[in-house]
């Protein structure tokens, strides 16, 4: 790996030194690279389509499995399939997300699906992370889709984070959880320029005492355009809260459209949504301090996305 594949892994994951923590996978420009495994931890190349099989043993405890991907080929259409499969009662961090360089006039893109299975107890804090960046006219397109199987006790904890310079994406996130279940989804999305971002989830609580939470942190400026889908469907006793917050700048745009049913008189789902502008007395605090107008601006918004 050179210099720009290295910022690149700096940039969508926790990378101190060389090298990660625990099992890792790295691909580049479609091709897997470098590949470390543990005692408790396999992955194992499909062999019917491009993509990779995670295994982690039941009982494994505060490990960790990174999956980057770079692509720095301008033109590359890449798609992988990736599955989970979390023994009983594990508990794992694994850090995901796609950084894209490009510097000529093709579009690179990377499409991302990944399956997680959760048996019973199991615990998974799932971190993605999308980045491009390049001195191209060549669009940086990245469309993640996430579909995940919680059965009794299981809890996903999912962090995804937009850092900058994607040009077009369509993010994807499906559920489907049995009784005593938690996922929990935190979103944060920054756009400029003329990008276009559309997120979808769609969760099924079908097991008594399910819950989910979904938190969208959203900021678009300039002519950049944002559209949050979310749904959200109880079919027992169980409890949904969907959160949508944005930020408009410039002649950014943003559509909330929200979706919930209650197939049963127990479920309990709840959906808020507010989009707005910076508040003026916000401006007018910070800059009361000392900063510019445009230094009050960015505070707020890091304070936002934070």
């Amino acid at each position: 790996m050179d210099k720009v594949d290295i910022d690149l892994l700096h940039e969508i994951t926790d990378l101190k030194g060389e090298n990660f923590e625990g099992a890792y996978n790295i691909r580049k420009n479609g091709e897997g690279i470098e590949r470390k495994v543990t005692e408790n931890i396999n992955i194992v190349t499909k062999k019917d389509v491009s993509g990779i099989d995670i295994y982690v043993k039941e009982n494994t405890k505060f490990e960790f499995v990174h999956i980057p991907v770079i692509i720095t080929e301008s033109g590359l259409n890449d798609v992988v399939y990736n599955d989970f499969y979390i023994g009983k009662n594990a508990n794992v961090i694994i850090v995901a997300g796609c950084g894209i360089h490009n510097d000529h006039h093709k579009d690179s893109q990377h499409d991302g699906i990944h399956r997680f299975f959760l048996e019973e107890g199991a615990k998974v804090k799932y971190i993605e992370k999308h980045y491009g960046e390049g001195e191209g006219t060549g669009k940086r397109i990245l469309n993640p889709v996430t579909e995940v199987h919680l059965k009794a006790g299981a809890t996903l904890e999912m962090e995804s984070t937009q850092i900058k310079g994607v040009d077009s994406t369509v993010r994807e996130t499906k559920g489907v959880l049995e009784e005593n279940t938690n996922f929990v989804i935190t979103e944060k999305i920054m756009t400029h320029g003329s990008q276009y971002a559309k997120t979808i989830f769609d969760v099924e609580l079908n097991g008594k005492n399910a819950s989910t939470k979904v938190t969208s942190r959203s900021v678009a400026t300039e002519n950049s355009m944002q559209q949050f889908e979310s749904k959200v469907t109880g079919n027992t006793e169980c409890f949904g809260h969907v959160e949508c917050d944005a930020i408009i700048k410039d002649n950014g745009k943003v559509i909330s459209i929200p979706e919930i049913i209650a197939n049963s008189v127990d479920a309990n789902l709840i959906h808020e949504a507010a989009i707005g502008k910076i508040a003026g007395d916000q401006l007018m605090k910070l800059m009361s301090l000392g900063l510019n107008e445009k230094e009050a601006e960015q505070a707020i918004i890091d304070g936002f996305l934070k």
